[in-house]
This record gives structure tokens, sequence and C-alpha cells, in this order.
């Protein structure tokens, strides 16, 4: 549906909009692009960087992702880990493109396939 709803705004009404009402759209299809990559792409990201937080702080695997970030944020602040870490910075980088190529996925930085 939300794909439908794109395509409708995309190649009906934006064309036939102008001004304000045409920027108007442009940005609805962008927030629509967002959530469909966001369901495309995020269920496999947090599992990966689920797996990759329990690894690397060595903690239950049954903990969702937003506690576990909470735990590594903690370790951060109280020096218990950093970049010298084994595998925090790798998580850092892929966790951080996971998220860009939901948010961005034109960003020049972003690895290409």
């Amino acid at each position: 549906m939300l794909t439908a709803v794109k395509a409708f705004i995309d190649d009906t009404a934006m064309p036939a909009l102008k001004g304000h009402a045409a920027f108007h759209a442009r940005v609805a299809s962008n927030v629509l692009a967002t959530v469909l990559r966001e369901l495309e792409i995020r269920p496999a990201a947090e599992s990966a960087e689920q797996q990759r937080l329990v690894a690397l702080l060595g903690v239950d695997a049954s903990a969702p992702v937003a506690t576990l970030n909470e735990q590594l944020c903690n370790r951060l602040k109280q020096g218990d880990m950093d970049l010298n870490t084994p595998g925090l910075l790798a998580h850092l980088k892929t966790t951080t493109i996971d998220q860009l190529s939901v948010d961005q996925p034109a960003y020049s930085g972003l690895p290409s396939d």
C-alpha cells in the first residue's frame, strides 16, 4: 500500500501540482521512501546489530537492541571500552552504514554494492 501511495504521489499528484503543494508532495514522497527503506532494511540490520552487541558485550542474547546500546554507552562512558576494544570500531561503522542506508541512501560515503 505504501508503494502504491508513493507511486500515486510521484506519478499522478506531483506532476499536477505547483509551488508549495508540489514541495509538500515531494516531502511526502521522501517520507514514504524512508518508511519503505525502514521496513525493508531495518529488521535484518537490527538483528545483525543485536548479534554484534551480544558478542561485543558478552551478554544475554535475549536483551533488546535498545538495552544493549544503553549498556554499550555506559561502558564507553565509564571507560571500560574504547576504540581499541576488539570489534567495537567495526560494529560502529556497520551500524552507521546501516542507518545511513535507511536515512540517506544517496550519501556519498556509503560503500557501493
